[in-house]
């Protein structure tokens, strides 16, 4: 049996802060990665790029990582990173429309069969060259873009039928493809902060939300109710991006470095995004969780309902139709 003597954690975590803080300043540079969510597929993104940058690095880069946004809102990180206030930010890439409105296209419905679908056609070589250049030009390097989840419903009260949507306020990330969708469903589309969403559901100010899996684990949406609605409409893709202004300041090995471990983990994490998923799946259910399906003459209705969203949200900006078309036909839909 171990003895744990008292006072010994905070002397241990001052010790660490130390020893952190010790390392960073004996680095060359320090890279700060922020994000919204905690021990998902969007926080081992960050683990692996750090462990890849200061290594390869040899410790010139010192990577500091902080979840659940310890760096500001959603919004206010992604304009840090901007600004080079904030080294790199890692997020659903619906967040990044407002940089460049071809972000808000992965959000499309229907527009992928599921995750290794989804893999397959941003990881296409051409395809992926041209994702990975979206918001160049305002200030961000987009490193990654890997699959999160398919994003799943929840509300208070359960939403097992098509017809359980009329009326309710579901909390989205803003995209026109997530509100037109909202809008089929006969629902209001609520665009709202991770951080707010919780009290948003227990106060009443919306009904539910849409998510990956391991949102509702981690945050433990299972404390107000218990019911998840697997639609598979939607995918969650996400995406790395770096503060160009910071990568102007490295020297130019320096900037191959962060660059190209980005790159090169896109299969890694991808791959690995799907096994994260299966396991919040379980962990869901174990925590006494369910997954419900929509009646199958309503699930038929899901491709009538949702088919024309692409082209609708699209086609009053020339750039972002084209890319969707472009998208649209790698993934074969």
């Amino acid at each position: 049996m171990t003895v744990r003597k008292p006072g010994l954690g905070p002397i241990l975590t001052a010790v660490v802060a130390a020893l952190t803080a010790g390392a960073a300043s004996a680095a060359d540079f320090t890279m700060k990665i922020g994000l919204a969510t905690m021990n998902d597929i969007q926080h081992q993104w960050a683990n692996w790029m750090k462990e890849g940058i200061e290594a390869k690095s040899k410790g010139r880069i010192a990577v500091q990582i902080f979840p659940r946004n310890q760096l500001g809102t959603i919004a206010s990180q992604i304009e840090g990173t901007q600004l080079g206030t904030v080294e790199a930010f890692v997020a659903p890439v619906d967040f990044f429309a407002g940089v460049d409105p071809r972000f808000g296209t992965f959000s499309i419905p229907t527009l992928f069969e599921g995750a290794e679908h989804a893999a397959k056609t941003i990881l296409d070589p051409a395809l992926n060259k041209e994702i990975l250049n979206l918001g160049a030009d305002k200030g961000v390097q987009l490193v990654s873009i890997f699959t999160f989840a398919p994003a799943h419903y929840f509300a208070k009260a359960p939403l097992r039928t098509i017809d359980d949507f009329k009326g309710k306020k579901l909390r989205v990330n803003a995209t026109p493809a997530e509100r037109a969708k909202m809008r089929q469903f006969g629902a209001t589309a609520v665009p709202m902060d991770l951080s707010e969403v919780v009290p948003g559901i227990q106060q009443g100010t919306i009904d539910g939300t849409m998510s990956a899996s391991a949102i509702y684990v981690n945050l433990k949406f299972n404390e107000i109710a218990k019911t998840l609605t697997e639609i598979n409409d939607t995918m969650i893709v996400s995406g790395g991006i770096v503060s160009r202004a910071w990568l102007a300041k490295l020297p130019a090995e320096l900037r191959q470095v962060v660059t190209e471990e980005g790159n090169a983990m896109q299969p890694r994490i991808n791959a690995h995004s799907r096994a994260l998923d299966a396991e919040m799946r379980k962990r869901w259910t174990d925590a006494g969780g369910e997954f419900v399906r929509l009646p199958a003459a309503d699930q038929a209705r899901i491709k009538q309902l949702l088919g024309g969203i692409g082209e609708e949200v699209t086609k009053d900006n020339a750039a972002v139709n084209a890319f969707y078309r472009r998208l649209k036909a790698v993934a074969g839909s």
